[in-house]
């Protein structure tokens, strides 16, 4: 079976031209060597898949006739993905929030508003300060 039918039909790709896309771009490698999308896989072959900054790795243990349901899957291949990448996943879930440190660069929206709604009672409380003088 070709490396990008298998990869839809177990269901790491939700189509099967999304498969054959990520298989030309590279993110494909079966046995440490790069696939293209005609490659046949075959059982005891280690597939490894770049996908959302995580290098998942599969055993091949048998070749589906076809799309498999969600539950089967597991009778056709062996996730063998170290746990270490969903945490290296989460530091980056982690990091994205506290991106921007808070007073550099140019501000965003919120901060605008936030700022401009701060001067606003500075300039009320003054107005009032000066009307009792």
């Amino acid at each position: 079976m070709r490396i990008d039918k298998y990869l839809w039909c177990i269901r790491v790709y939700k189509t099967r031209s999304i498969a054959t896309e990520a298989v030309k771009k590279g993110h494909v490698s079966v046995n440490n060597q790069t696939a293209k999308a005609s490659r046949d896989v075959f059982p005891g072959d280690k597939i490894s898949v770049r996908k959302d900054q995580i290098n998942y790795q599969y055993s091949v243990l048998d070749i589906p006739q076809s799309r498999v349901g969600a539950k089967l899957v597991d009778i056709y291949r062996k996730d063998e993905t170290p746990a270490e990448a969903f945490e290296h996943l989460e530091l980056l879930k982690l990091a994205k929030d506290h991106y921007r440190a808070k007073g550099s660069g140019r501000p965003t929206k919120k901060d605008r508003r936030d700022m401009d709604d701060y001067l606003d009672e500075d300039d009320y409380l003054e107005k009032i300060h000066n009307e009792t003088e």
